[in-house]
């Protein structure tokens, strides 16, 4: 790996880290349609899962205020959250542990709410020297503004911002790599609009093609 490929994300630099996709925290987020932002969220999850990239799952207050994590999102990464009272993750000691098991440096990071579980960790992990890449269209805030304005205090800080497509196709890159190629499509077909219909679109195109070469005389449905 080149160091200008090492400022992309891969699947061996990197950790990605939900914070507070739960209920009562989704309840308040208006600058993002509420279905899209989960969408959006159990897709970089997928795509995670489906390069084997570490992933840290963390929660506040379940039971007392914010409720339990998006049953979406807990099937596909299938481990256990960390339970915390802190808005800010990193003043959580189990939260900087598991981080620190994962060994890695480059963090993406989605979170409820920007302008709080957001923001904090992030201004927190890049005083550290971490580099943080956070997931604009998996993170949301209670105003267009106070998510907008956290980004923008992010960036001023030196972290990025990328979306969850983004996401996925700096993941895959080359579509020489076959062993994720049709995880990697499967992904943006279930959770990309315009992109998925236009993958199915281009496969009909190629099963009809393909049928029509081996059997020219025979009227493909």
């Amino acid at each position: 790996m080149s160091a200008a490929t090492e400022k992309l994300i891969t699947p061996d630099n990197c950790v990605f880290v939900f914070i507070d996709h739960q209920p009562q925290m989704s309840f308040g987020v208006t600058n993002i349609d509420r279905q899209l932002l989960k969408n959006n969220t159990v897709a970089i999850a997928k795509a995670a899962k489906l390069f084997n990239i570490p992933t840290i799952l963390t929660a506040v207050e379940t039971e007392s205020f914010s409720g339990y994590i998006w049953p979406e999102l807990m099937d596909v990464l299938q481990q256990d959250p960390i339970e915390r009272t802190s808005m800010n993750s990193w003043e959580d000691p189990k939260f900087i542990e598991a981080l620190n098991k994962t060994g890695r440096k480059k963090l993406v990071i989605a979170a409820l709410w920007t302008e709080a579980c957001l923001v904090f960790p992030t201004l927190c992990a890049l005083a550290e020297g971490y580099e943080v890449l956070m997931v604009t269209d998996a993170s949301g805030g209670t105003s267009v503004e106070a998510h907008n304005a956290a980004i923008r205090r992010c960036e001023s800080h030196g972290a990025e911002s990328i979306t969850s497509i983004q996401v996925l196709l700096e993941l895959q890159r080359d579509w020489a790599r076959k062993e994720t190629y049709v995880g990697t499509t499967d992904i943006a077909r279930e959770h990309f609009g315009a992109y998925g219909m236009g993958i199915d679109y281009a496969a009909s195109l190629l099963h009809d093609y393909g049928q029509r070469a081996k059997y020219p005389h025979k009227v493909v449905k």
